[in-house]
């Protein structure tokens, strides 16, 4: 078992960037359910990530790997929702939903490079 250093992985530190920035974003909407749902799923990103690495093997690292990699399936769903829902309410969307959309799309690219890299045989 590789120790692993979250802190030090690229992938968790822009996690806790994203999460930071849909907080944010998010802090005055007043749409609270789905902001709620939002701010947990953006957290979660790299909360998994540093849980994983705590773990005692590769397996287990790579299993909260792929809880984090789904984590961003969901936010960038939320956060398209979030988008249609504000055309509708003829509101403003969150400051940067785009950019916010496509880093989970980067974020999840890079956690499954991570995920195959751990679970690959030598």
């Amino acid at each position: 078992m590789q120790t692993h250093n979250f802190e030090n992985l690229e992938v968790w530190k822009r996690g806790c960037r994203l999460a930071v920035d849909v907080c944010v974003a998010s802090s005055k909407t007043r749409e609270f359910a789905l902001k709620d749902q939002i701010t947990r799923s953006a957290i979660s990103i790299p909360s998994n990530i540093a849980e994983g690495a705590e773990r005692s093997s590769d397996a287990d690292f790579s299993r909260f790997l792929s809880y984090s990699k789904g984590s961003c399936g969901e936010l960038r769903t939320q956060l398209m929702i979030h988008q249609a829902v504000s055309r509708e309410l003829a509101t403003e969307p969150f400051a940067g939903t785009a950019d916010m959309i496509e880093e989970t799309r980067e974020i999840s690219k890079m956690l499954g490079a991570l995920i195959g890299k751990l679970t690959q045989k030598p």
